[in-house]
């Protein structure tokens, strides 16, 4: 085999087991999901806080 032959077929290797790593960030973990769930918890919570904001103004005027 030639170094040139050689060299192409280690970056093909290399390049195939980068794609595969890329491919494997997509899966997320229990901490990620956890993160997620908490962030949408506080977006709720923060339009929870805004919606009972309005309200009171609301009442405040009438």
């Amino acid at each position: 085999m030639t170094t040139q032959l050689a060299k192409k077929l280690a970056i093909a290797l290399l390049m195939a087991l980068m794609a595969g790593g890329l491919i494997a960030c997509d899966n997320q973990g229990p901490a990620e999901e956890a993160g997620e769930n908490i962030d949408d918890a506080a977006e709720s919570a923060g339009e929870s806080m805004e919606e009972l904001g309005e309200d009171m103004e609301e009442a405040a005027e009438n």
